[in-house]
């Protein structure tokens, strides 16, 4: 069972979050807070959590707070945040309070249950509105004098494919099917492409594709 804890303010909201997760089987939602210091004091008591579904405007303390206090005290849980903030100050604090992922609320339970998964494995999930503009945010705090060689990462077309799709924040199962290949064999063309680029997550990848020009 994956072991998830939500924080979210507005009851209408978090209730629809608790149907999206009663879908899954493979999911315990173990308890809802309506705050972030709400979720560190439960954590205190119970921090047997594989990954926590943030939001980010909420009473007392935020969710980039929590996120940072979170992160140093029990840095195991994975953080998704799960916001309608889509502006890349929001996103731009969230990576550095270091969030492993950041979805929009209105994401299908399908592409949820994707995202948790793909955190837990040391992904890094992004809705693909939010993967454009981190993407873009990369491209533009780039280096313009910093000379790179595309060719030293020595990376094949199918995993420069795959970085391009990636980029544009599409899933394994939406990249697999549009390479006309499995699920399995994304993971692990995207596997090698860390190894080449000396990264452990997709954001650190895409950084360094936008910045050798890869992507």
């Amino acid at each position: 069972m994956i072991r998830v804890a939500l924080a979210e303010d507005i009851p209408a909201l978090a209730s629809a979050m608790k149907a999206k997760l009663a879908l899954n089987r493979n999911i315990n939602l173990k308890f809802m807070v309506e705050n972030g210091q709400q979720m560190i004091n439960r954590l205190e008591f119970d921090h047997n959590i594989d990954v926590i579904l943030m939001d980010i405007k909420m009473p007392v303390m935020d969710g980039i707070e929590a996120t940072k206090i979170i992160n140093s005290r029990w840095p195991q849980i994975k953080i998704v945040m799960c916001t309608v903030f889509d502006d890349e100050e929001h996103i731009f604090q969230a990576i550095l309070a270091g969030a492993s992922g950041y979805l929009m609320k209105d994401e299908s339970p399908a592409n949820l249950f994707q995202a948790i998964d793909e955190c837990l494995v040391g992904g890094a999930p992004m809705s693909p509105a939010i993967a454009k503009k981190s993407l873009d945010m990369l491209r533009r705090g780039a280096p313009q004098t910093q000379s790179f060689d595309a060719e030293q990462y020595n990376l094949s077309k199918r995993e420069i494919e795959i970085l391009e799709q990636l980029s544009r924040g599409l899933t394994y199962n939406l990249i697999a099917d549009n390479l006309f290949i499995s699920s399995g064999t994304v993971r692990k063309h995207i596997e090698n492409v860390y190894r080449k680029l000396q990264v452990n997550n997709k954001v650190e990848a895409l950084k360094v594709a936008a910045v050798a020009g890869l992507i």
